[in-house]
């Protein structure tokens, strides 16, 4: 999200925001203390965005003017555009579990921490230490994009570009390929030290987007970050039931709880550090 404008602290503003998602202007309206700001998701919009302000405070109909006519670029190819971390992060994923309907146990074998195999009927697998001294660093990361059912997927990919656009649009696609990379390794890491190697999926990413995101809208709230407080709770205790006797009961006992602790905490560090920096400047 990028700051646009302040409007004034009692102005309704029902009918711009009517208007600007019925031109799909992606946007955001946030209350200061000195008033409302108005944010954009794609500056690339800004233009028609301030023809619609202009023509809401004139009081006229809320028409696009004629540079935001149909032969602009489609805003939801615009926002994809921008977003190519959190796209790619979609992507991969996908593509992965297409491939794992193709080959397989093959492709689950690729991409596990550790090599695995059955051997004389029961789970077999090496060390971690051997595995990267072969080579096979990419290993510490690739869990991540394991998912093993529709559902699972779906609830990982929802979360991730929830919260990896708002990371990506404000702070770019550098911070947020970091923030993955160093979530979903040390969240794999985590799990692994349990003694579990097969498992897999995003969640421990999300979890550090979510801790990264809402420790950025606490301590900087002129940022553009957002998480609703309701969210935060269910996910928290969402991760609190999983490690619980009870999760287990209804079906809910095979989760990552430790790779979702690892990267809660990694998004609170990170969190923490870009809110100082940003406080700082």
């Amino acid at each position: 999200m990028h700051p646009v404008m302040r409007l004034p602290p009692d102005a309704d503003t029902q009918a711009l925001r009517k208007a600007l998602w019925r031109y799909r202007i992606g946007h955001r309206i946030t209350v200061e203390d000195d008033g409302q700001v108005l944010w954009i998701a794609d500056p690339g919009q800004r233009d028609a965005l301030l023809a619609l302000v202009a023509r809401w405070q004139q009081g006229d109909p809320l028409e696009l003017a004629e540079h935001a006519s149909p032969g602009q670029t489609p805003a939801l190819f615009a926002t994809l555009k921008q977003l190519p971390v959190t796209v790619a992060l979609v992507a991969i994923s996908l593509v992965i579990f297409a491939l794992m309907g193709v080959f397989g146990d093959l492709m689950v074998v690729a991409l596990t921490i550790v090599p695995i195999g059955i051997v004389g009927g029961e789970l077999s697998y090496g060390s971690l230490v051997d595995t990267l001294a072969s080579g096979q660093v990419w290993r510490l990361l690739s869990p991540a994009f394991l998912h093993f059912g529709w559902m699972h997927l779906i609830f990982n990919l929802m979360w991730v570009w929830y919260f990896g656009r708002q990371v990506e649009a404000l702070q770019g696609g550098r911070t947020l390929l970091l923030l993955v990379v160093l979530a979903g390794v040390l969240a794999n890491l985590a799990q692994y030290a349990t003694g579990t190697v097969l498992f897999g999926g995003m969640s421990g990413v999300v979890y550090a987007l979510l801790g990264h995101v809402w420790l950025m809208s606490r301590r900087v709230p002129g940022s553009g970050f957002f998480v609703p407080q309701m969210l935060v709770v269910f996910m928290l205790g969402w991760m609190v039931f999983t490690m619980t006797d009870m999760a287990g009961l209804v079906g809910f006992g095979n989760v990552a709880n430790e790779a979702h602790l690892g990267g809660l905490v990694v998004g609170l560090v990170t969190g923490w550090y870009y809110s100082v920096r940003r406080l700082r400047s």
